[in-house]
């Protein structure tokens, strides 16, 4: 029997097993233990790799296949999101409340038990925002937060983690604004993680792993745009 390999919270190589070693049920875990220091955490990136596991559990390692990617200039808005658009009644704006978005993604939802986004990850990617590696897209309402994502941004590459609404098309709208920053900012690929109805409607697409790590030894090492991330307000969108 297969078994995922076990990372020590002591091993100071942040060294993970090759992404061809996750295992096929459950889909791309690959292994288990280590911490979430910045610098594990961005050598997992790097690889394709990324934490998911519930309260509780210890750290697990994913890299599943196949890898749901969205390029920026692919993104699909359906009619009734490009009406929303038109009202211009959202103003966006990115890592103005990092912290707030990623609570706000971590809070309990309709048919959801639970949160994978635990306290110990609130803070490790509460650090990596301030060493400048990860990053949130707000929405606002009336001087409201009502939707947004977040994420990490390493070379050309914006690693999805998590989106919350508290109003129609919130989010979305986010991800619109995210997308087209991105290409202003010469990235070519938006990580989605693990394939969805939902984010195929959105024009993700399903990449097979080696493809997509294949991609990323390539972006990682590139550089965005000077600009990126600077500014941290928009025009209503």
């Amino acid at each position: 029997m297969i078994t995922p390999a076990l990372i020590s919270p002591n091993d100071t190589r942040y060294q993970f097993p090759d992404v061809s070693m996750a295992l096929e049920e459950p889909n791309g875990l690959l292994a288990i233990g280590g911490d979430l220091s910045p610098q594990r955490l961005l050598s997992a990136y790097k690889q394709g790799i990324f934490p998911w596991f519930n309260p509780g559990e210890p750290v697990l390692w994913w890299s599943p296949d196949p890898r749901a990617v969205l390029f920026p200039d692919k993104l699909k808005i359906s009619r009734s999101l490009r009406k929303t658009l038109n009202k211009q009644i959202f103003t966006v704006t990115t890592d103005l409340v990092f912290d707030e978005v990623v609570a706000a993604c971590a809070a309990p939802r309709l048919k959801q038990q639970g949160t994978w986004i635990t306290g110990d990850m609130r803070v490790a990617y509460g650090k990596m925002h301030e060493l400048g590696h990860a990053h949130s897209v707000e929405c606002w309402h009336n001087n409201a937060l009502v939707g947004g994502l977040y994420g990490m941004a390493i070379g050309q590459v914006f690693f999805g983690e998590s989106m919350f609404s508290r109003e129609k098309d919130a989010s979305k709208v986010a991800l619109v604004y995210l997308a087209d920053k991105l290409k202003e900012w010469s990235y070519q690929l938006i990580d989605c993680q693990v394939p969805s109805e939902h984010l195929s409607q959105l024009g993700a697409e399903h990449m097979p792993r080696d493809q997509f790590c294949r991609l990323l030894e390539d972006l990682v090492n590139r550089s965005p745009s000077n600009d990126a991330w600077k500014a941290n307000w928009s025009a209503n969108e």
